[in-house]
């Protein structure tokens, strides 16, 4: 599903302001090192801007600030996994924490998804 040219132009700053976990987590990701497999970061699909996508498996990774737990913010995830769920695209969320702590348990997480596990966070 295309995005509109606000999500895209929005995508495209985002790309230039990473956080410190989508910094580590796309150095870990980045070049085809999950199963060969191509990762794009701050991808724009209908009205929402993706941390990380990958178009072949159709997994969205999303990483998780302490501010996901708050007000609204559970409900809108929730929304937003069930659209992109509706568009045949699985999401696994990561808390910011983990990538901080552990980026090889982060992508050890992603890899199980890629692998069809569901036995992981």
């Amino acid at each position: 599903m295309d995005a509109p040219r606000t999500t895209k132009d929005h995508a495209k700053a985002l790309r230039k302001d990473l956080s410190l976990p989508e910094v580590l987590l796309w150095k870990a990701i980045k070049g085809r090192k999950l199963m060969g497999l191509p990762f794009r970061k701050q991808h724009p699909i209908g009205p929402y801007v993706l941390d990380f996508y990958c178009q072949a498996a159709r997994l969205a990774v999303e990483i998780d600030g302490a501010s996901h737990c708050f007000g609204d913010r559970p409900r809108r995830d929730e929304a937003r996994d069930a659209w992109l769920a509706a568009q045949g695209i699985t999401t696994v969320r990561l808390p910011a924490a983990l990538v901080l702590q552990d980026v090889d348990d982060a992508t050890a997480t992603i890899l199980a998804r890629l692998e069809g596990r569901t036995d992981v966070r």
